[in-house]
């Protein structure tokens, strides 16, 4: 079994080599990565995203129709970030080197979709680090002590993927708001939904415990794929990781934009510690 498996019940908080001291959320790292959070979650709210944004916010209330608010969601993200008027935000197709311009943040979910290692995958990651403090551990290789190669590698990834960008972060932050904006009003008297992930090996994980034989207390990577149909999840992995994840940590779910990402069934899970269920196929 995994030698960086710890034995006592009272070190299931999110270590201290996965978060930073500092982000940008309402509640630290150490507290919104810990498994008391995925077991009593509260809402997350990312600084000022909120109160910058209130106006779409307000517009959306009245709106009963889900498809109908992603459409107005879409048309804010357009005008506000300038996405069909590139030459506004600065952008010029004459100029040669890297044309970046239409790495938006629906480009970066489907880059994400395509290739979880990729250079969007990179900026997702980068993002929760800084947003929430939770450092990524993963990106085409483990990124602890040790694995300085791999590390380096992620950051040359993730400014690959920033380069050039129109404020890239900042779309993601108003993602996240109106990903939490919609499971508020679409699941309002629901605090989890059960996920499933399929993996190879479970001691690719750091297991924090094993309170029971199927029951593992693991730290994911700061950001994950998860699927809501088991038969799904087990066509990545022999192993399957089944989760409550708290709806306050994603960041997209099937549907939440239906007519820019059809046909994609993926949950994004911002990571941290988390008590899984493990079963063999």
């Amino acid at each position: 079994m995994d030698e960086n498996r710890q034995q006592t019940t009272t070190s299931a908080s999110l270590p201290a080599h996965a978060r930073l001291p500092i982000n940008h959320c309402n509640l630290p790292s150490v507290i919104l990565g810990s498994l008391t959070f995925q077991h009593h979650p509260t809402p997350l709210r990312l600084d000022g995203v909120e109160q910058l944004h209130a106006a779409l916010f307000e517009s959306l209330d009245p709106v009963a129709d889900a498809d109908t608010r992603a459409g107005h969601f879409m048309d804010y993200m357009r005008s506000g970030f300038l996405l069909d008027n590139l030459d506004e935000a600065g952008f010029d197709e004459q100029k040669r080197g890297i044309k970046r311009g239409k790495a938006d943040y629906l480009r970066t979910l489907r880059g994400w979709l395509f290739d979880a290692d990729g250079k969007e995958a990179a900026v997702l990651k980068s993002w929760v680090e800084s947003r929430f403090g939770l450092l990524p551990l993963n990106h085409r290789g483990p990124l602890g002590v040790g694995a300085e190669d791999n590390y380096h590698a992620y950051l040359s990834a993730r400014a690959k993927g920033l380069y050039n960008t129109n404020a890239l972060e900042s779309q993601l932050d108003l993602l996240y708001s109106y990903c939490q904006y919609e499971v508020t009003r679409q699941y309002p008297s629901e605090h989890h939904v059960t996920l499933y992930r399929g993996i190879n090996r479970i001691d690719e994980h750091e297991i924090l415990h094993q309170p029971a034989k199927d029951v593992y207390i693991l730290t994911l990577n700061n950001i994950n794929s998860f699927s809501s149909n088991r038969e799904r999840a087990d066509e990545f992995g022999d192993y399957i990781l089944e989760v409550k994840i708290p709806l306050t940590k994603l960041l997209y779910f099937p549907g939440l934009l239906p007519n820019a990402l059809k046909g994609e069934e993926e949950y994004l899970v911002i990571g941290g510690v988390y008590e899984v269920k493990v079963s063999l196929l």
